[in-house]
Order: C-alpha cells, then sequence, then structure tokens
C-alpha cells in the first residue's frame, strides 16, 4: 500500500456522492466564509462614517478679535465639519436636547460648541484673562464603544486645527507688538541723542560759567584786600588827628604864658606850621588814596559785570543795575559820608596849615596880639578836636566798607563752588544721556522688527512648532488591509480544523495493513494538505481580486500560504490522529491561545507575560508577521527562516502522525468503542 493509493482512497470516499461532494465543497468554503466575509464587511469602516448621525449644538456668540474683525469661530467649525461630510452631522438648537438623543440611541454622539468658545479663543490677548476654549463631545458606549475612539480621533483634529489656526493669528499680534516696541525703542533711543546733546552743551555752559564765578571770587577777593589797606590808612588818620587834638590842648594850656614866651612861640609856631604843612600833605595824599580806591574798586565792579555779561551768567540789563547799585551805595554809604568827612577835615587841615604859616608870619605879631592868638588856639584846638571825631568817623565807615568787602568774598566763593558743582552735575548728566542714547540704541537692535513675510512664516512655525514627517516603510491600504494577515491566518487555521469533523486523520483499513507507520501517517495527512492547498488557493484569489487587497507580493503571499496550510494541517491531522476525539479540543484550545497571543490587532508584546510564551512557541504568531511583510512590502529577509520554522512544525506534525500510527497499530476495548466521540 502506498502513500499516495492511502490518500486518493480517503479523498475517493469524501467525493463518493452528492452530499460528500457538497460537504467536501463547504469545508474548503469555510475559510473564505470566515476570513473574506468578515474582510469584506470591515474593508473600510472609515469611508461610511457619514453614515453614522451625529448631534451638532452651535451655542457660540462670537467675539471681536484682536485686529477688530469679528470671529465667529464656532460656526466656521460647525461649517467645516458639515461640508467634510466625515460624519452625517444634525444642527441640534439645544445641548439638552442633543444628550436626550445620544441616550436614546437616536445619535451615536453629540458634539457641542459652548458660547464661549470664540471668546476664550480670543483671550489670550489679554494676560488677565485668558482661558482655554472646550469642544463638548457626549458619547454613549452603548451606541458603540470603538466610536468613542473614532469620536477622539476626530475632536483632537478639529483641536489642533483651530489651535493652530488660532495660534497664528496670536502669534501675529505678538509680533506685531515686537515692531511696534521696536519703532519706539527707536524713537526713544532717537530722543536720548537729542537729550546727550542738549545735555552736552548745558556741560560747556557750566564750565564757563564756573570759570566767570572763578574770576569773580579773584576779583572780590582783591576788592577785600584793598578796602582792607584803606581801612589801616583811616586808622591810622584818625590816630594823628587824635594826636593833633591833644598837641592842641596843650598849645591852648600853654597860651598863659604867651606873652612872656612869644620870643619861644615865634619859634614853636614855626615848628607847627612845618609839622601843619607836614599833615597837610598826608591828609591830601590820603584823600588822593580814596579817591583813587573807589574809582579802581568802581573799574573792578565794572569789569566784572562785563566778565559776568560776557560768560552769560548775567544780562546786560542786569550789569546795569548791579552797577547803578553800587554807585548808590557809594555815593549814599557809609564810606561816601566818611569820605566826605575826610574831605572836609582836609579842607580845615589845608586852613591849619595856612594858618600855622601865618602864625609863624605873625609870630612877631603874637606878643602884641597874646588876646588874638589865644583865641585862635582855641579855635585850632575845637578844629582839631573835629578833626579827630571826624576821623574816628572815617576809620568807622572803612571798617564797614571792609565787613561788605569780606561778605562779597564769601559770596563769590560759595558761587564759584555751587558752580563747580553744577559743572560736576552736568558732566555726569552728560555721560549718563550718552550712555542711555547707546543703550537705547543697541536694545532698539535687539528688538525683533519682522516684516510681513516674516511674521507670517514666525506666526506658523509658533502657532505649530511641531511637525510630524511620517515615513512609512510598509503601509496597509485600509482597515482590511490592516487586518487581513490576522484573519487569513485564522480562517486558514479554522478551516483546517473543520476538516477533522469529516474526514478521517488516520483510516481502519491502512491500520490493519503491514504498512510502514511512517506511509500511513503521511497518507492519512495528505487528503488534509490537499483540500487545505485548495481553501489557501481560494481565499488567496478572492481577497486578491474580489475585495482588492493588491499584496506587494502576490506570487510569495500564495507559495506563503500554501506553506502555512502545510504546517497548519500537518499539525492539527498528528493531533487528532495521537488523541482522538480530546485531539479536537486540543486543537480548538490551541486555537483561543494563538488568537490572543499571535499580535493580530495589538501588538503581542502588550499581552501578558505567559502568552509571550505562546506565541514563541506556536506557529500562527509569525505566520501573520510573515503576512504582513509580504502584503505590504517590507523586509523580506525574515520569510525564509519563517517558512523553515513552517516545514519543521509539519515535521512536528508528521512525528505525531506517525506516533499515532503506532499506538493505534494496537487494537484495544477503547479503540472499538471509544469512551467519547465528537
Amino acid at each position: 500500500m502506498t502513500v499516495l493509493r492511502l490518500a486518493r482512497s480517503e479523498l475517493k470516499r469524501m467525493t463518493g456522492g452528492l452530499l460528500p461532494k457538497l460537504t467536501l465543497l463547504a469545508l474548503i468554503m469555510v475559510p473564505l466564509l470566515y476570513g473574506a466575509v468578515y474582510l469584506y464587511a470591515n474593508w473600510d469602516p472609515y469611508s461610511n462614517l457619514d453614515q453614522i448621525d451625529a448631534a451638532l449644538v452651535v451655542e457660540d456668540t462670537g467675539a471681536m478679535s484682536g485686529n477688530g474683525t469679528e470671529l465667529q469661530a464656532g460656526k466656521e467649525v460647525a461649517d467645516s465639519l458639515v461640508k467634510g461630510h466625515v460624519f452625517n452631522w444634525e444642527n441640534v438648537s439645544s445641548s439638552d436636547q442633543a444628550d436626550q438623543g445620544v441616550a436614546s440611541g437616536k445619535y451615536a454622539f453629540a458634539l457641542k460648541i459652548p458660547k464661549d468658545f470664540s471668546a476664550n479663543l480670543t483671550s489670550p490677548g489679554s494676560f488677565d484673562a485668558a482661558s482655554q476654549a472646550m469642544l463638548n463631545v457626549t458619547t454613549n458606549d452603548a451606541n458603540n464603544y470603538l466610536l468613542s475612539t473614532i469620536v477622539d480621533k476626530l475632536t483632537t483634529a478639529v483641536h489642533a486645527s483651530v489651535a493652530q489656526e488660532v495660534g497664528e493669528e496670536t502669534a501675529n499680534q505678538l509680533l506685531t507688538g515686537f515692531g511696534t516696541i521696536h519703532t519706539q525703542v527707536t524713537k526713544a533711543a532717537t530722543g536720548a541723542g537729542q537729550l546727550s546733546g542738549g545735555v552736552s552743551q548745558l556741560r560747556d555752559g557750566t564750565v564757563t560759567l564756573h570759570t566767570g564765578t572763578r574770576q569773580l571770587s579773584q576779583g572780590a577777593a582783591e576788592l577785600y584786600n584793598g578796602q582792607l589797606k584803606l581801612s589801616d590808612g583811616a586808622n591810622q588818620l584818625a590816630a594823628g588827628a587824635g594826636q593833633l587834638d591833644g598837641g592842641l590842648q596843650q598849645l591852648k594850656d600853654k597860651t598863659a604864658t604867651l606873652p612872656t614866651d612869644s620870643q619861644r612861640l615865634a619859634d614853636g609856631a614855626a615848628q607847627v606850621a612845618a609839622g601843619n604843612a607836614a599833615l597837610n600833605t598826608k591828609v591830601q595824599d590820603v584823600v588822593g588814596q580814596l579817591t583813587a580806591a573807589d574809582q579802581g574798586l568802581r573799574e573792578r565792579v565794572v569789569a566784572s559785570n562785563t566778565k559776568l555779561v560776557e560768560t552769560g551768567v548775567l544780562s546786560q540789563e542786569q550789569a546795569n543795575k548791579v552797577l547803578a547799585d553800587f554807585d548808590t551805595a557809594a555815593a549814599s554809604g557809609p564810606a561816601a559820608d566818611a569820605k566826605s568827612k575826610i574831605q572836609a577835615d582836609a579842607a580845615q587841615i589845608q586852613q591849619l596849615a595856612d594858618g600855622s604859616a601865618a602864625v609863624s608870619d605873625g609870630a612877631a605879631e603874637l606878643a602884641a596880639a597874646a588876646p588874638a592868638l589865644t583865641g585862635g588856639i582855641a579855635q585850632a584846638s575845637t578844629g582839631a578836636d573835629q578833626l579827630a571825631s571826624g576821623s574816628t568817623s572815617l576809620a568807622a565807615g572803612e571798617q564797614a566798607a571792609l565787613d561788605g568787602a569780606a561778605r562779597l568774598s564769601t559770596g563769590a566763593q560759595e558761587l564759584d563752588s555751587g558752580a563747580g558743582k553744577l559743572e560736576s552735575g552736568a558732566g555726569t548728566a552728560a555721560d549718563g544721556a550718552s550712555t542711555l542714547a547707546d543703550e537705547l540704541a543697541k536694545g532698539a537692535g535687539q528688538v525683533p522688527n519682522p516684516d510681513e513675510s516674516q511674521k507670517s512664516s514666525l506666526s506658523k512655525v509658533i502657532a505649530d512648532p511641531v511637525a510630524v514627517s511620517n515615513v512609512s516603510q510598509a503601509k496597509a491600504g485600509s482597515y482590511g488591509a490592516g487586518l487581513a494577515p490576522f484573519f487569513l491566518t485564522l480562517a486558514l487555521w479554522i478551516g483546517i480544523f473543520m476538516l477533522v469533523q469529516a474526514m478521517r486523520p488516520i483510516t481502519q483499513r491502512a491500520l490493519a495493513s503491514n504498512a510502514p507507520a511512517w506511509k500511513i501517517a503521511v497518507g492519512g495527512w495528505l487528503p488534509f494538505l490537499a483540500v487545505s492547498v485548495l481553501q489557501a488557493s481560494l481565499l488567496t484569489l478572492v481577497v486578491d481580486v474580489g475585495l482588492g487587497l493588491n499584496p506587494a507580493h502576490p506570487v510569495l503571499m500564495w507559495l506563503f500560504m500554501l506553506a502555512a496550510a502545510m504546517a497548519f494541517s500537518s499539525l492539527i491531522q498528528g493531533i487528532v490522529a495521537l488523541l482522538g476525539s480530546p485531539g479536537k479540543l486540543v486543537v480548538l484550545v490551541l486555537l483561543v491561545l494563538q488568537l490572543v497571543s499571535s499580535g493580530g490587532t495589538f501588538p503581542w508584546q502588550t499581552t501578558p507575560q505567559p502568552l509571550h510564551v505562546v506565541h514563541d512557541v506556536l506557529p500562527m504568531g509569525y505566520v501573520v508577521t510573515g503576512m504582513r511583510h509580504l502584503i505590504y512590502g517590507a523586509d523580506l529577509s525574515l520569510i525564509l527562516p519563517t517558512v523553515m520554522g513552517l516545514l519543521g512544525y509539519t515535521v512536528l506534525g508528521a512525528v505525531l502522525s506517525a506516533l499515532a500510527v503506532r499506538k493505534h497499530k494496537f487494537w484495544t476495548l477503547k479503540s472499538l468503542k471509544p469512551e467519547i466521540a465528537i
């Protein structure tokens, strides 16, 4: 008995009548019904979302944007959603009505745009009242759980679009503000430069003023020194006048002996005449000095006024007034009175000198005119008293003038000190104004001043600073194409599993023969392989042509499906052959384990750790991965190792089948009447 005869015998049994043929056809169609129909139903569900009713509530009242235009962001978002036709949007007048519709199932979900939506979008323009704009979504998982995930993606896209648009407007306003600041700082820098120039001129003026006040202080000091000398002369005059008064008094006292001493008087008169002449010379010299001092003082005042006018400290009118005040003070003050008295006394001294000369000339006549001489002497004594009194008054006046000169000198020194401080302060102010102008100019250069093109570009970057550049090395064309590797693999396993319900893993006739165990095992497996190849080929053809899967490597995908059918059929046939009816349960358990560990929907790495071991041991996970690479056009380097692994699973199934043959070669009562049959 050959292997092919054993396989042909089982296939002939399955095609011996109409019903067996229909059964075999149904078994071939099982993977197609499971895999192709499921993929057909879920091939591109996102393109049919417009058949889902959704409530749209727009309560936004609008707001004024930063550029003065009215913003109706809520209406714009709603219009964009309706035009997009992603869902079948129905405008609802109130939030309560929308919520009731979601609760009753009339609407799959509700999207509500509150009345302050636009106002909150424009609020970032105010630092005190910035608020987030909200989009309120009402969902109900009783309508559909996955719908909540789809709605989340939609609202996220709406949020990103609105946030980017509003962010661009806000950033544009911010950059415009920078331009305004740049302009104002530039103006401030220009003004600071002008201020610096003005303060520099002020500093130059204070330098000139300080020079003038220094000259005034020096002139006042010279005036004080001259007045001090004049005061000393007046004091000397007073002392001399006192001495003269004493002498004349003594002369008066001596006139009692004048008749007897006339000769001696003549001699004394000659001496007195000489002394009076000398005194007259000194007094006349003092009068000349006083006149020269007054004239010199007036010339210094005139010179000082001229310098102050030239330096700008005083105007010409103020200088004329100072000179007029000086002339008035010189003509009516104590010094003028003292000068008048000195001049009067000088005239009297002149008379005294003349009289002394006359006395000397008339000494000879004195004896005869003794009474008259005595009277003259008395008159001279009285004049001396007046001279002494006038000299004292002159000294007092000169002292007053000296005090005034001292005050003038002190005031001039204080004025010079104040002018020096003003000069220093003006210099500091000039330096500060220059520094301010320089720093403002630097600051204006550092403040951005973007043009319209730059503002547009920068606004887009600020509003959406991170962009994602997706590079897909391998991409599924649709939702169905993404599920195809998993469901094609799963359908193939289920289709082969269904074969054991109608086909015998090992025929009793073969077990009763003397054929080797491996021939009987392979002969029992080949019918399974033949039908599974038909299943895999038909499933691949319908999915590729009928559903439009369009795999990147269609021929390789078909051959890979055949390799998977070979491995699956060998494992399932071997397990059921070895264990009998309980083996079907084992195959079902393996199916469940592979459903959750193969990574068909979520990555297998997200499953609990014990299922990682299942993924590594069982074949479905490897088949799903290989199918993805062949369908999407990814790296094919792992296909050959996966095929070698499938060959290994095939060998494992053959070994199990051979063990089953060896086991069932020995007949028992349990073999004739099993405890359970499925």
